[in-house]
């Protein structure tokens, strides 16, 4: 039979042939991607003909397409939808796709050809566009190590392979320890649980095939549990138990891994002459150095802190007032946060879900596109890759701007979090290539489904992340979407999330989903109260992942990284009732791949423009000001990497923000 990866998609705007795809399909799809692009590099770095732009940047732009291609389907099901099938294969691909890039960087006749291009660049007539494309391809090479030789080559290229497995085993033994925790709920443990809550246990149980409710390590399932329930013990059992991912002993246990991975980043930098891992990695990111990320993660760690141990205080008041004697431990934190949050702002968090169902929320944030970048989303039929997902088609004008894919619930075959990813990225090289961009969330089922107020910013947040994949508007896809400075990445995600925040945005879509009321001016008025309530906890549990991921690349690499996390939060003085947002065996952002590897930070790297950015629009009195979202696509969304992340925003803004913005938005500045 005919491989439907390899054979023309005729489904429209290219979507893949989802329903005709087979698991045992993708090898020999990959196998022959694999053949035709190192054919297709071989051609370029053995060509005859003068190096130009042309023959050299431009025809490695398309030589990976059929590999592109089918990567793009595989690793998008491997993370949202996986089988065992897919992660066998993930797992043989790891190192063969390690080996094949390394191929390319030690292609000594390509780099050449890359080299006679750049010192020929001034006279070739290069656009600003091909000059920067060229700049970051010569630049990607060599941190790649391709000016290595002999035994340093081998080396490295050994080291990437065993990196590119370990990050695979990493993310793997997560979803493990994810799937196979639940806890069997009794009736008597489902006292003091929102109806929503119940709802989405007894959705968990059945999924299982359990007679009854469970709680699950799903993030939209367990903090409202621990939020809700007065059973302490429980909440116990059901925190640890999260906690624990990645550190239960056995075949699916991170630690070792982890210190795995450290030492191999640290040789892998020394190879290529960086201090430490951190130096290497940060050197082409906004902040630079690491002295520049620690001297921003301080200067708000100790405003952060003072609010969390004022904040711990009361809320040890409060338990020991419920009779219960000794600290406030990890597991009672949310509980009591969740009862002042009641008594202080009188928000109820059941009653205020039951006006953020999520077919509004989705709607929220394609209006608010719509009004600020004239984009609109016309619902298509599937099937898609799983019946989970919906899919839209995305027109500006009645030009084709993208295909939109949300995945919205939590399931078993899914690893945890949210993020966005595109099955195809935007170009113009080579003839019009719109993208295909994915969200993928993990919401609790329901009948409707209700969204928290975390989870509506979450769907906000990756929308974000979907715009600036669906406005890019450049030639090489080398610097389309996100593929930008991962410090400056998250400032269009994090900057979406404001306009949920807009009271005009909240009167028209935030409604009841029994009686379609609106949500009433009191409660919209608590809600954007509370904005910043809790700030210290959650500043507190960022910064400290935050600090040891820099302190494990910024130095040796430790053979015990769980002592050196503990060295770390000893030194902060993290306060006991607050652990770490991501302990080092599930943190899958710094160990499931290089992406936030000494990196972390860099979401509140971005939340320091996100601040000034919306204040950019509070300034011209209107949250969707045309002008203003006219300069924020122009210069930021819709140029991708074409040029240095600084210049970009100071294009937008006119000057680069100081730290107060950031202060000032998660209600700290009176606490520094």
């Amino acid at each position: 039979m005919t491989n439907p990866l390899l054979s023309p998609w005729d489904a429209p705007f290219g979507l893949p042939p989802f329903e005709r795809i087979r698991d045992e399909d993708f090898a020999p799809a990959f196998e022959a991607g694999l053949v035709e692009a190192r054919a297709a590099i071989a051609a370029i770095a053995a060509n005859p003909a003068p190096a130009d732009f042309a023959n050299v940047i431009e025809a490695m732009e398309l030589a990976e397409a059929t590999l592109d291609r089918v990567a793009g389907v595989f690793y998008n099901l491997a993370g949202a939808d996986s089988t065992t099938a897919r992660e066998a294969l993930q797992r043989e691909l790891a190192p063969k796709m390690s080996a094949f890039s390394s191929e390319i960087v030690n292609n000594r006749a390509l780099f050449e050809r890359i080299e006679r291009v750049w010192q020929q660049r001034e006279g070739l007539g290069l656009t600003a566009e091909q000059e920067r494309v060229l700049m970051l391809y010569r630049r990607m090479f060599v941190r790649s190590g391709a000016r290595l030789e002999g035994e340093a080559a081998e080396r490295l290229t050994a080291v990437k392979a065993r990196l590119a497995v370990l990050g695979t085993a990493f993310s793997q033994n997560l979803l493990a320890d994810e799937r196979g925790w639940f806890l069997p709920l009794a009736e008597a443990d489902l006292e003091g649980l929102p109806a929503f809550v119940m709802a989405a246990a007894r959705a968990a149980g059945a999924e299982r095939g359990e007679a009854g409710p469970v709680l699950t390590l799903s993030r939209s399932l367990i903090v409202p549990f621990l939020q809700f329930s007065p059973r302490r013990e429980l909440r116990r059992v059901a925190y640890e138990a999260w906690v624990a991912r990645g550190a239960n002993g056995g075949a699916t246990d991170n630690r070792g891994i982890a210190a795995e991975i450290l030492a191999l980043r640290e040789e892998r930098a020394k190879l290529l002459g960086y201090a430490s891992f951190a130096a290497y990695k940060l050197e082409t990111e906004m902040a630079k150095s690491p002295d520049a990320v620690r001297a921003l993660l301080s200067r708000v760690w100790v405003p952060a802190k003072a609010r969390a141990e004022a904040d711990a205080a009361v809320l040890a008041g409060m338990m020991h007032a419920d009779g219960l004697n000794g600290d406030l431990e990890p597991w009672d934190w949310r509980y009591y946060s969740e009862k002042r949050r009641a008594a202080e702002f009188d928000l109820d968090e059941a009653a205020l879900k039951a006006y953020l169902p999520l077919d509004r929320m989705i709607e929220a944030a394609f209006d608010c596109a719509n009004r600020l970048f004239g984009l609109e989303f016309r619902p298509l039929e599937g099937p898609f890759y799983h019946p989970d997902v919906r899919g839209w088609e995305v027109t500006r004008g009645g030009r084709h701007m993208a295909v939109f894919l949300g995945d919205y619930f939590a399931r078993a075959s899914k690893r945890s979090g949210a993020w966005c990813s595109t099955m195809r990225g935007q170009r113009k090289l080579g003839g019009e290539v719109r993208p295909i961009v994915v969200n993928v969330c993990n919401f609790a089922k329901g009948e409707p489904a209700l969204l928290s107020w975390d989870d509506a910013r979450t769907l906000f947040h990756e929308f974000g992340h979907a715009l600036h994949q669906m406005l890019s508007d450049v030639t090489y896809v080398f610097i389309s979407g996100t593929s930008v400075a991962r410090d400056f990445v998250e400032l269009p995600s994090q900057l979406f999330e404001h306009w949920l925040a807009v009271p005009e945005v909240l009167e028209r879509h935030a409604r009841h989903w029994q009686t379609q009321e609106p949500m009433p001016a009191a409660m919209r008025k608590k809600v954007l109260a509370a904005a910043t309530y809790d700030q210290g906890f959650a500043t507190v549990e960022f910064i400290s992942s935050a600090m040891v991921d820099l302190t494990f690349h910024e130095a040796s690499a430790p053979a015990d990284p769980m002592a050196r996390q503990a060295e770390v939060l000893e030194a902060l003085g993290m306060p006991k009732s607050i652990r770490m947002r991501h302990a080092t065996p599930h943190f899958a952002h710094v160990f499931s791949g290089d992406g936030y590897s000494a990196g972390y930070y860099s979401y509140m790297w971005s939340e320091v423009m996100d601040a000034d950015a919306f204040a950019a629009f509070d300034e011209a009195g209107d949250a969707f000001d045309p002008e203003v979202a006219r300069r924020l696509e122009e210069h930021v969304l819709s140029a991708g990497g074409s040029r240095e992340a600084e210049e970009l925003y100071t294009a937008f803004r006119g000057r680069m923000p100081g730290v107060e913005a950031l202060l000032k938005g998660r209600g700290l500045l009176d606490a520094a």
